[in-house]
């Protein structure tokens, strides 16, 4: 590597004796005139001058008989090395093996790069959490296909595919990402292709499994006041109003109120006598059609309860909110696309488990022929009950070239 060069300088190998530029570390310089030149061994000029040619654009300037490549940087904004005693020219330095070693590029790996943070971005999660999401996006998980005779399996590496709105549409809105669905599949037609779906099933099945339906939907939406406090503090219970009756409604909360009742307590008995319950399957496509939209039908009525009785209710006098998805409406989801869909749950220190039991996988299965690959949602969990459960999140699935068994962080 050549350190520096009086400036001007004149070629020693020359009779006419040209003033060029002085030598810097990233120039090169050529002499025509004697067929010497001075730099680095001619293979390694070369392949520097192509790549300078390519990054800067810049082109050679004739000085006489020589041609020189300038510098990127004007040659005035680095100083003329001072001159040595007597005049005399510095010596050039033998390239040695640690100049080598220095210009040595070592090769980078970036699967291993883009693992080391994938999780640092995203926010609310604890670091026993973030540990185990950031292994199982190193490692990858395996996904077998249940019906394939060969065995066939696909390695998937996880990561988060960023906040959406927590507008109660999260279910449709994150699976729309996770999925890479195109622009024209908003979340809004996901909840009518899946609603559809469900009816389409709900009207094929039989009457015994139509009636285990019905109890899941009764027991979620409109569940028996007498019991479940053993794990609920609080119990909701969903009511559906249609929009054009909300006038009509509050006239009836009205009277109740000019005979002494009180406001929440009128307006429930109303509610409850007037509006329809989820309890079934037809008022459970009512209610899963519901996006928060004026274009819905039905607005969401929602009564709280303790253990001692009546608590609040939300009459929701703007319509904005929307239908939480449920297992059953990702199951529909997973039946309407032919694929599973995989629910990964975080739970943090307060779900009283250990970091390698933290994160866990809830599969649903489409109640059809499985024809495409799985696709992930993220939920954190915030409390040993999966509280924050109604909040999904994308979770974006980028294959991976074959990984054996037991080099994956997880076998589905």
């Amino acid at each position: 590597m050549v350190s520096s060069t009086p400036d001007p300088a004149t070629c020693p190998h020359c009779p006419s004796r040209h003033k060029i530029y002085p030598l810097t570390p990233l120039s090169l310089l050529f002499c025509y005139s004697n067929g010497k030149r001075r730099g680095r061994k001619k293979e390694k000029a070369k392949i520097k001058e192509k790549k300078r040619l390519e990054i800067f654009g810049r082109g050679k300037e004739k000085w006489g008989s020589y041609y020189v490549i300038p510098p990127p940087w004007p040659s005035h904004s680095r100083p003329p090395p001072p001159p040595l005693p007597g005049g005399t020219r510095p010596r050039r330095r033998r390239r040695s093996q640690d100049d080598d070693d220095e210009d040595r590029i070592e090769p980078l790996d970036l699967v291993d790069q883009s693992t080391d943070d994938a999780w640092g971005a995203v926010v609310g999660l604890e670091e026993q959490q973030r540990r185990h999401l950031q292994r199982l996006h190193a490692k990858g998980v395996m996904w077998k296909h249940p019906e394939a005779d060969g065995g066939s399996s696909v390695v998937f590496r996880l990561s988060h595919g960023g906040e959406v709105s927590s507008d109660g549409n999260c279910l449709f809105t994150a699976s729309q990402k996770a999925m890479k669905a195109t622009r024209e599949v908003d979340a809004r037609e996901l909840r009518r292709r899946m609603v559809r779906r469900f009816m389409e099933d709900f009207g094929s099945a039989g009457e015994e499994e139509r009636d285990v339906i019905n109890d899941v939907i009764r027991h979620l939406y409109a569940p028996d006041l007498k019991a479940g406090w053993g794990i609920h503090v609080i119990q909701e219970v969903k009511l559906l109003a249609k929009k054009d009756e909300r006038v009509s409604l509050d006239s009836a909360i009205d009277e109740l109120l000019k005979l002494g009742m009180q406001r929440e307590l009128a307006a429930e008995s109303i509610y409850k006598e007037r509006c329809i319950s989820v309890s079934d399957g037809p008022s459970w496509a009512k209610y899963m059609l519901i996006s928060g939209s004026r274009e819905d039908e039905y607005d969401i009525i929602t009564l709280q309860y303790t253990e001692e009785g009546f608590l609040t209710i939300d009459e929701n006098r703007e319509g904005h909110a929307a239908a939480f998805g449920d297992d059953i409406a990702i199951e529909c989801l997973a039946t309407e696309f032919k694929r599973e869909i995989y629910v990964v749950q975080a739970h943090g220190a307060d779900a009283m488990v250990d970091e390698e039991n933290c994160v866990f996988f809830l599969p649903h299965r489409p109640r059809t022929r499985i024809c495409e690959p799985p696709f992930f949602l993220f939920m954190k969990g915030t409390g040993w009950c999966g509280a924050g459960a109604d909040h999904y999140e994308p979770l974006i699935a980028h294959p991976l070239s074959f990984v054996s068994q037991e080099k994956v962080a997880m076998v589905l």
